[in-house]
């Protein structure tokens, strides 16, 4: 007998591996299965709605007659227009067709979105022209010591 005869090497079989690797296989695929499931039965703590009352844009002389500004509320685009017939509105500056941000076509007095040339009414935010398949939505507003507020919407804006 030699000296190394003493010492024994354990080393798994190959039946013994491939047995490990396919149990390893069919835990991690169950997990990835089922984690997916999980996530969508169980609600989500966080709020959907990140509506956290009304935010200043700006006083009123920020939005001069027959001009369209777009601003972010809550992480949003919306364009506030002032015209002679409706006065300071705000809607989505999402365009409703491809979500492409809208801006003010001072020319044509209208809402105009470039993606494929969609107009919208300033005073409605109705598609007046293009391919856009609904309005612009409409967003809470209130002028109060000056300065322009807005809200919440009040339709359902393009992509959510």
């Amino acid at each position: 007998m030699t000296a190394q005869s003493g010492l024994q090497t354990i080393s798994p079989t190959r039946r013994e591996a491939l047995k490990w690797l396919l149990t390893f296989s069919i835990i991690t695929t169950a997990t990835g299965v089922v984690a997916p499931i999980l996530a969508y039965l169980i609600p989500s703590s966080k709020k959907s709605d990140i509506y956290g009352g009304p935010i200043s844009v700006g006083k009123v002389e920020d939005f001069p007659l027959g001009t369209g500004k777009v601003v972010s509320v809550n992480d949003k685009p919306v364009i506030v227009v002032n015209t002679k017939v409706g006065g300071i509105k705000v809607f989505s500056a999402v365009c409703t067709h491809l979500g492409c941000i809208v801006t003010w076509n001072q020319a044509k007095n209208v809402i105009h979105s470039p993606c494929h040339d969609g107009l919208f009414n300033p005073v409605t935010g109705n598609v007046v022209a293009g391919p856009p398949p609904r309005p612009l939505p409409l967003y809470e507003l209130a002028v109060k010591d000056g300065q322009v507020y807005i809200g919440k919407p009040l339709g359902k804006i393009y992509g959510t």
